[in-house]
């Protein structure tokens, strides 16, 4: 499995959003400049964000993009699914199974199952909350680093 641009990009403009939940609504220029993502790219994803419910947006001048839960209350696994759809390393592990007509009888589909079932776990148990922790110590030490 290997995830496109919109799901590395959306993630790490949810990660900014949440690193900044609290203080207002975020601009897209703001989250563009910070993660160096075009603007009419992040607008594509924030469109998807909002569809799926994790993004609103708020209008005028101080305007921008706010998440509608607090970053621990939505999982990487919900941010993914909004950007990419799935998240399945092959196509008969996920609703869609019966697009292989070997589904029932392939010995490779107990690994795939099980590997599934470990991403979903993970993607679904780590939340947006634990890589905005994250981001923000690494911005610290990068910050510490340069400083020294």
């Amino acid at each position: 499995m290997k995830f496109s641009t919109k799901g590395r990009y959306g993630l790490r403009a949810v990660v900014e959003l949440a690193a900044r939940y609290g203080e207002g609504p975020v601009s897209l220029s703001a989250v563009a400049a910070e993660q160096g993502v075009s603007e009419a790219y992040l607008e594509q994803l924030m469109r998807s964000l909002k569809n799926a419910g994790l993004v609103s947006t708020a209008r005028g001048k101080t305007g921008g993009y706010l998440l509608t839960k607090e970053p621990s209350e939505i999982s990487v696994g919900e941010v993914l699914r909004a950007l990419e759809g799935s998240t399945d390393v092959v196509d008969c592990v996920g609703s869609e199974a019966n697009v292989c007509e070997n589904a029932c009888t392939c010995s490779a589909r107990p690994l795939f199952l099980k590997l599934q079932s470990r991403i979903n776990a993970v993607l679904d148990e780590t939340t947006i909350g634990e890589l905005t922790e994250d981001h923000i110590e690494q911005k610290k030490r990068i910050e510490h680093a340069r400083l020294s």
